[in-house]
This record gives structure tokens, sequence and C-alpha cells, in this order.
């Protein structure tokens, strides 16, 4: 099993920080602290979407089919990364259209059974 690199700490939940560098070839040591990026700050599951959206080029279809989830689930993944990223979520403010629902389709970015999900939910 892979190590991961914590982000947050295992008892009180706030932001970890490197507090020393070491080389392993000439044992040097930098003592400091040190950022994460914002994405050791994402849980593994959310690593590990981020990777195969990158992966698939953001191809909603394509992502669907990898994971073995459905379109909701792949918004909502999504959502929650660009939530813990820091960035603004627009999907609550902006939900999709009809049109763009259908455009998806029709891109094959999405199948018949979401987009008629996601249609179902459009008021």
């Amino acid at each position: 099993m892979k190590k991961r690199l914590l982000g947050t700490c295992p008892v009180c939940d706030n932001k970890l920080v490197i507090s020393e560098l070491h080389c392993s070839d000439c044992k040097t040591n930098i003592q400091g602290e040190f950022p994460l990026s914002k994405f050791d700050y994402l849980s593994s599951e959310e690593q590990d979407f981020a990777l195969v959206f990158l992966k698939n080029a953001g191809n909603i279809k394509q992502i669907e089919k990898e994971l073995n989830i459905s379109y909701p689930t792949v918004r909502k993944m999504l959502d929650s990364v660009i939530q813990n990223l820091g960035f603004e979520q627009t999907t609550i403010s902006n939900p999709l259209t009809r049109g763009e629902v259908l455009e998806m389709l029709k891109n094959d970015e999405i199948s018949f059974e979401d987009a008629e999900q996601m249609l179902k939910e459009i008021k």
C-alpha cells in the first residue's frame, strides 16, 4: 500500500506544514516551515478522483466508465474537489440548463440515462 502525505493533523484536524527537508544523498537538512500544496489537503479519494479527471481531460463519460459511477456522483466529487481546493462553487448558483444537458449528451459526455435523470431534476 502506497503511503500518502498527510495534509491535516489526525488529532486536531488542523493543516500540517513540512518542517524539515532531507537529502538522502548528501545528507543535507533544511529546516523551516514549508506549506503543502492545495492538492495535499484533499482526501485520498479526492486526490484519486482529481487524477482520473485530469487523465481523462474532464470527459465525464470516460470518468463515469473508469470509476463505474454515475454523472451525479462525478459532479458531486468534482464539486467537493473544487470546494476543498478553495475555489468558488459554480454549480449551486449556476445549474445546468436543458440545452447544456442535451449538448453533453450529443457530445457523448454523459449517458442517455444520466441525461434523462438530469433533465428530470431541472425545473
